[in-house]
C-alpha cells in the first residue's frame, strides 16, 4: 500500500494552532507524529511519502513551494491520504477526531480505523469521526483521505499527551491505517 502522510501546517510560514502557554507549535508536534508514522509504516511493508507544506492545492504564495501536496498525492500515485494536525478551540475542549469527505466511503472507513486505534490506545476524549467534504485536502485527493485532529494542543492536558505520548500517536495511527489495508483484504 501506498500511504501519503502530510504533516500540517508548515515549520517556516503556517505553524498552526500554538499552545499560549508552553508555546507548543501544531507544526512541530505533526512534524514530529508524521516522520514516525511513515518509520512504523515502512516497517509495516508499506511504500510511504511525506511532504510538510503550506502549499495545499497550488495556493502557496511563496515561490519555494512549488510542489503542491494533494497534485502531488494524486500524481505518485497514494492508496491512501493522511494528514495529521492538532485541534485548538478555548483551551477547554478536548480529545481526538478524524475526518473524512464522507463517512459512506472508504476514506469514512479509514477514519474509523485511525479514530479506534487513537482512542483506543491514548483513552483521549472519542469525538468520532466528522464529514468535512470542504477541507482541501479531502476534496482534491483522488485516494480514501483523512485528515487526523490528534489531540487539543490549547488544552494543556491534551499538549501534555501531546509532547510525552507523539510516539503513541504515531504508532495508533500507522496500526489505523494498516487496520484499513487488512479491512480491504
Amino acid at each position: 500500500m501506498k500511504v501519503y502522510i502530510n504533516p500540517g501546517h508548515d515549520l517556516d510560514y503556517d505553524s498552526g494552532a500554538v499552545n499560549p502557554n508552553s508555546g507548543l507549535r501544531e507544526c512541530d508536534v505533526a512534524a514530529k507524529i508524521g516522520a514516525a508514522v511513515k518509520k512504523y509504516l515502512e516497517i509495516a511493508g508499506c511504500e510511504c511519502r511525506l511532504l510538510q507544506s503550506d502549499n495545499l492545492y497550488y495556493d502557496s504564495s511563496y515561490d519555494d513551494r512549488p510542489v503542491a501536496v494533494c497534485a502531488d498525492a494524486n500524481e505518485w500515485p497514494a492508496d491512501v491520504f493522511v494528514s495529521i494536525h492538532c485541534n485548538a478551540a478555548n483551551g477547554k475542549a478536548r480529545g481526538t477526531e478524524v475526518e473524512c469527505y464522507s463517512y459512506m466511503s472508504d476514506g469514512g472507513n479509514l477514519a474509523q480505523c485511525i479514530r479506534n486505534q487513537i482512542v483506543g490506545a491514548l483513552g483521549t476524549v472519542d469525538r468520532g469521526v466528522k464529514e468535512m467534504p470542504g477541507l482541501i485536502v479531502l476534496r482534491h485527493t483522488d485516494m480514501p483521505a483523512v485528515l487526523v485532529e490528534t489531540a487539543f494542543i490549547d488544552n494543556d492536558d491534551d499538549a501534555a499527551l501531546l509532547t510525552d505520548k507523539w510516539d503513541d500517536f504515531a504508532r495508533a495511527i500507522a496500526r489505523g491505517v494498516t487496520d484499513y489495508e487488512c479491512s480491504l483484504q
